[in-house]
């Protein structure tokens, strides 16, 4: 098995005094004992690649941000913290009583925008500080590594602080601080890494998966100390896995090893069920039987997220520790009895842990995580088989009866209150074709119109793009440019709702342009536009609004709303606007 690289805290972000590929062999550690030292990087979440897939670090500019909110006030669960903690705000309220008043200004003001910015829900509030100082340079600069657009959407809230918590980090000489404290923070990391070394392993044997090198994604473990050890703070962004924690002080460097695992196993089992994306609609039934269960709404409405914490339960159930020790078999057996007490002993013990293991399936059914039970089961007999969860996956997906499970679920009597997954995803930030489609959607057609262009003058054969062209050329009145556009999209689109939806406007098309004096069955417009309706139903898109558009083109033709100044028949519906015109060729949503 290849070994797993856990980064060192102190030097994790370089200060500016470092250079990119500085290193120190002091601050090395990594797992099953070979000792590497990373490249220090300008900011956490862009890793070099060939990098170690999974790292543990400490980061200068979170570090900032902590001590500042220290400074201000936040002193959530301040004795269970380590001695570290009170020791930095010793240092910084001695800095301040002997400092300038000046510096004390500063802090006052830094302390304003923190107060004003609070929010309601302390793991929130403490959130959108963490999410920032992830896209932070470490001081001097202490400036957002990317542009303000690509910063997580909490970050924006805050990202206004950075002025002021310069000016504060350069009165506290923040970055000497952090310095001298670097073998306080070494020696927690190197008291974090055994449990996580044996944490990772474990899971990864259960899983019987490979621990890899870094390939584009990274798991991502950063201590600090300035913060509460009693909130575990983790995150997805893009293919990082990242989780925030404070080891606490008694025992010194303990961390909520439970929910540092919970994220790895998002890490280790999403590539395996978004692999399977194509096949999870034929199970999109069982998220009506959780409707009124206690979940998050991403749960309820995308099926491949429930499905991933569904087997992220089960994974939990079966490994979960049992209250009483296994009992360990004899070393030297001299008689029969000695051997039938110890097997009648452990088997009692294996009862006794089955049962707590259930019990807890139950509770994770009860809370809505309905499919927990026959994951448990599945993975029960992929261990006896001796398989992996990559290679058993399939036939846990393709093979599970939809229809046993929805009748299952829909018997459940759920919770008043459920569990709630604390990792965190940052929405995706739109960009291009995503970002035009959404301009699109917002009514913004001009501006859609100048993205589908553009980015056709790069490809031509841009299927989202032609997709796109065609849509906007309906609402401006130029079918043919949309004709063109829209066949062209059928001969290069893979995606079943777009190839759908691209059967429907055409089918509109040859509706608006039938010979409405003539009957349905001599017109060969209509002929045209029931061919692209049936059309559209054979993709079979899962999505409801795509078979009803079909279905009703079926059953009568497309008709146009009546424009104000239309006259010539008073029992067509009016649209003095042209809005009703324009969102018929406007899908209920983007296709993904």
């Amino acid at each position: 098995m290849a070994a797993l690289a856990l980064t060192p805290g102190a030097g994790a972000q370089s200060s500016s005094s470092q250079s990119p590929s500085s290193s120190s062999s002091s601050n090395s550690s990594t797992l099953e004992n070979d000792r590497q030292r990373l490249p220090a990087r300008p900011r956490v979440t862009q890793p070099e690649a060939g990098g170690a897939a999974i790292t543990l670090e400490t980061s200068e500019p979170l570090f900032d941000l902590a001590v500042a909110l220290n400074a201000c006030g936040y002193d959530s669960d301040l004795e269970n913290s380590a001695p570290i903690r009170k020791q930095i705000r010793e240092e910084i309220n001695h800095a301040l009583a002997t400092g300038t008043p000046a510096a004390r200004d500063h802090r006052d003001a830094l302390c304003t925008y923190i107060r004003d910015h609070s929010l309601s829900d302390p793991a929130l509030n403490l959130a959108q500080y963490i999410s920032l100082s992830l896209y932070l340079n470490p001081l001097p600069q202490l400036t957002p590594s990317v542009e303000e657009t690509e910063l997580p959407p909490d970050a924006t809230q805050v990202v206004n602080i950075l002025p002021l918590l310069r000016t504060f980090a350069e009165d506290m000489n923040l970055h000497a601080i952090w310095v001298t404290h670097r073998s306080d923070y070494e020696q927690l990391v190197n008291l974090v890494h055994d449990p996580l070394t044996k944490a990772i392993l474990d899971t990864n044997i259960y899983l019987r998966l490979p621990v890899s090198s870094y390939d584009g994604r990274r798991f991502l473990v950063l201590l600090e100390p300035m913060l509460s050890p009693s909130m575990t703070n983790a995150r997805i962004y893009g293919s990082d896995y990242i989780v925030v924690s404070s080891p606490a002080g008694n025992p010194l460097g303990q961390v909520h090893m439970d929910q540092i695992r919970h994220t790895y196993l998002h890490y280790e089992i999403e590539p395996l069920v978004y692999a399977r994306a194509s096949a999870m609609d034929r199970l999109l039934p069982l998220l009506k039987a959780v409707h009124d269960a206690p979940l998050d709404f991403i749960y309820k409405s995308d099926i491949s997220a429930f499905i991933t914490e569904c087997l992220i339960k089960a994974v939990e159930a079966q490994t979960m520790e049992a209250d009483a020790p296994k009992p360990k078999r004899p070393g030297q057996i001299k008689q029969r009895a000695d051997l039938t007490n110890y097997e009648a002993e452990l088997a009692a013990w294996e009862r006794q842990a089955e049962s707590a293991r259930r019990k807890q399936v139950d509770l994770d059914v009860r809370q809505g995580w309905v499919l927990a039970g026959y994951f448990y089961d599945k993975l029960g007999q992929m261990q006896k088989d001796g398989g992996s969860l990559k290679e058993d996956i399939a036939e846990m997906v393709y093979g599970m009866d939809v229809d046993r499970q929805r009748h299952a679920a829909e018997q459940v009597v759920f919770l008043p209150e459920g569990s709630h997954d604390f990792v965190k995803r940052a929405p995706r930030q739109l960009k291009g074709l995503d970002l035009a489609e959404m301009k699109l959607m917002k009514g913004d057609t001009a501006g859609a119109g100048m993205m589908a262009e553009e980015a056709l003058k790069a490809n031509p054969n841009d299927p989202q793009a032609n997709y796109l062209a065609g849509r906007v050329e309906l609402i401006q009145g130029d079918p043919d440019s949309a004709m063109t556009h829209l066949n062209k999209t059928l001969t290069l689109a893979k995606d079943p709702r777009t190839l759908a939806w691209a059967h429907i406007y055409l089918g509109r098309l040859y509706d608006i342009a039938r010979d409405p004096e003539r009957p349905d069955a001599e017109n060969p417009e209509r002929t045209k536009a029931i061919a692209e309706y049936k059309a559209a139903l054979a993709v079979r898109d899962s999505q409801p609004d795509t078979k009803a558009a079909a279905e009703k083109g079926l059953k009568e033709p497309f008709l146009l709303p009546r424009r104000a100044n239309d006259n010539d028949n008073d029992n067509e519906p009016l649209d003095p606007s042209g809005k009703a015109e324009k969102d018929a060729y406007r899908p209920p949503s983007s296709p993904q």
